[in-house]
């Protein structure tokens, strides 16, 4: 998988462009996940910082951080969420369903010990984060 995929906010006032291949996708579980997305997962992908181009509307995007770990961004406009910046982990989560022609190929769930809704898909099943993020690295089972 290679190339660019366009992606908008709700109403389409902020366009957004990635490049090239994300560095992992998955879904995630953390209850901050769940209450942002106001679903009972958020599916991730996660891409360096230079992959991700605003295209159109960067003034009416606002961010909002509850935490240092993630700087959410949203359209001030519509609310329409856009992505995620990550400064520990130098990446930025453009939300899978923000870029809808992008191939969403999960490879992981993440934070699965805070999950409401088990799914049983033969992937990785993470407590927390990979070592390499800062978490644990244990795996749970489906």
């Amino acid at each position: 998988m290679s190339g660019s995929y366009a992606g908008a906010c709700f109403c389409g006032a902020v366009e957004i462009q990635v490049t090239g291949q994300p560095n992992a996708m998955g879904y995630c579980h953390c209850r901050s996940c769940r209450s942002w997305s106001g679903g009972p997962v958020n599916a991730f992908s996660l891409w360096p910082p230079e992959a991700v181009e605003v295209r159109k509307g960067a003034e009416h995007i606002a961010t909002y951080h509850k935490t240092e770990m993630s700087h959410r961004q949203y359209c001030r406009l519509c609310g329409g969420h856009l992505m995620a910046v990550h400064p520990p982990l130098k990446m930025v989560d453009v939300f899978a369903a923000t870029i809808p022609d992008l191939d969403f190929v999960p490879q992981v769930h993440v934070n699965y010990a805070e999950t409401v809704l088990p799914m049983r898909d033969g992937l990785p099943k993470l407590r927390d984060f990979p070592a390499e993020f800062g978490g644990s690295g244990e795996t749970v089972a489906e």
